[in-house]
């Protein structure tokens, strides 16, 4: 597939204070969503602002925020995301076998309890739009309230971020790891 929105070939002042912006941040390097979002340099610069919150400065543990990333790449079906923070997810602490099940679409057993209950917040979250009481409690039992609402805007951002790449078609990094892939997998 074609990506529809590379980078443009005759970006705007605007657009290239906006890709600065980016690439001057913790982030280094303008790539994925921030491709596409690039037509619309406001909104980029302020939804990449946000993001910049959530990767770097959230009360959220590593593993956890990655966690959920990983979970909203495999349920919006998005390579990019996926592959770009797999090895970030391991380096994190997220064992290798839930990140397995999460490639396949599965759900990882044998988790640690805050791995297991924010997983099960945010798949009930993405699958049934709403949060039942007791998954609620189970979430409230590993975070705090300030950590739950960091989990379900971390899902909420990179949903956004997933939208506007299925949208644009762009494409994963090269050699990233890919979606039904394990660790097994050559």
């Amino acid at each position: 597939m074609t990506d529809r929105l590379p980078y443009p070939e005759y970006p705007t002042a605007a657009q290239m204070l906006a890709a600065e912006a980016v690439v001057s941040g913790p982030r280094g390097e303008l790539v994925g969503p921030f491709v596409p979002l690039l037509r619309a340099p406001e909104l980029m610069t302020r939804v990449q602002e946000l993001g910049a919150h959530i990767r770097y400065e959230t009360s959220l543990e590593d593993h956890l925020r990655e966690l959920v990333i990983l979970q909203v790449a495999r349920h919006w079906d998005q390579e990019f995301e996926w592959g770009h923070h797999h090895p970030i997810a391991l380096d994190a602490g997220l064992p290798a076998a839930v990140v397995d099940a999460l490639s396949v679409g599965a759900q990882p057993h044998g988790a640690d309890p805050d791995v297991a209950a924010v997983f099960a917040l945010v798949h009930e979250l993405l699958t049934t739009r709403h949060v039942s009481d007791d998954t609620y409690e189970a979430a409230l039992a590993v975070l705090d309230p300030r950590r739950l609402v960091e989990v379900v805007t971390t899902a909420g951002y990179y949903s956004t971020l997933a939208m506007v790449m299925n949208a644009a078609r762009t494409p994963p990094e090269a050699d990233a790891p890919r979606l039904g892939e394990t660790t097994a997998d050559p």
